[in-house]
């Protein structure tokens, strides 16, 4: 791991360094003063989406859902439980795909709920189906 990461805020968007050390401390934006870490899923759109995912240095974990999808509706409590189990060495997002159905079309996004990990700015893997918040953790930490 490096001395430093960069850190995409969940706030305001700026892009913070962060020494790695410094990450179970709840580091906070040195723009907007906010937590980097929330403890809950990010909400992303088109215009932030690819900030976050070619501008973290930790893995983003992005859950494409739908508010209609009942399985995305049963699997929003445990994905919120994985979050708060895996922050901070894994970044949590939501992609509303029928608010960005860009987004899901350019991932090519076929059912949902769909989870897709980024490493680096890539899709590195992809799960799809609703999972339980043990299981999200045991993926996530399989495919890290």
């Amino acid at each position: 791991m490096n001395d430093s990461l960069h850190l995409v805020c969940p706030h305001c968007h700026a892009v913070n360094r962060v020494p790695a050390a410094r990450l179970p401390q709840g580091p906070n934006c040195g723009q907007c003063h906010q937590p980097l870490f929330t403890g809950h899923p990010l909400e992303l759109n088109g215009a932030n989406f690819g900030k976050h995912i070619a501008r973290n240095d930790i893995p983003v974990v992005v859950d494409f859902w739908a508010p209609w999808c009942g399985p995305c509706k049963m699997m929003a409590p445990h994905y919120a439980q994985a979050t708060s189990l895996l922050e901070p060495q894994v970044r949590f997002a939501k992609v509303n795909t029928e608010v960005e159905q860009g987004l899901g079309a350019q991932y090519s996004i076929r059912s949902i709920p769909t989870l897709a990990l980024f490493k680096g700015g890539r899709e590195v893997a992809r799960q799809a189906g609703a999972m339980g918040a043990q299981d999200i953790v045991r993926w996530v930490r399989g495919v890290m």
